[in-house]
């Protein structure tokens, strides 16, 4: 393998359970602009295999939000490599920016995946979301 090399990853979202934010407000409910889910996610190309996701956001989709999660993806990338890694992942979601990063998180991996790190982000198409990691070992 190369110092870095770039793997496409297309995903599905497949679970979205809502999840509490104790804390926020004084009654433990959280206010309208800010809401956490589990997510689940299903990938289908370039790795094969599913997630699991912490999610929160802050803001609205018509002014403009911004997201934060941890997920814990396993899978089989196409040439037969197969293990877990952790990614950081966020963005400002507003019509003119460009902010989405991410990272894996050295010393997550497992089986093949052990010693990834490098770059996660998630990018959209007419086919939709998918992953670009920049892997480096």
């Amino acid at each position: 393998m190369s110092d870095h090399e770039t793997v496409t990853a297309r995903f599905s979202v497949t679970g979205w359970e809502p999840a509490e934010l104790p804390g926020l407000t004084d009654d433990g409910t959280a206010p309208d602009w800010v809401g956490a889910v589990t997510m689940r996610k299903t990938y289908t190309a370039g790795l094969v295999g599913s997630s699991v996701a912490h999610f929160v956001s802050s803001g609205d989709e018509e002014s403009g939000r911004g997201y934060l999660a941890v997920e814990r993806i396993t899978g089989t990338l196409d040439d037969g490599r197969s293990g877990a890694l952790t990614v950081h992942h966020g963005a400002l979601q507003h019509p003119s920016d460009d902010s989405a990063f991410g990272y894996i998180v050295p010393g997550t991996g497992t089986g093949d995946f052990a010693g990834f790190s490098g770059q996660a982000r998630i990018v959209h198409d007419d086919e939709g979301p998918y992953f670009v990691f920049t892997i480096g070992t």
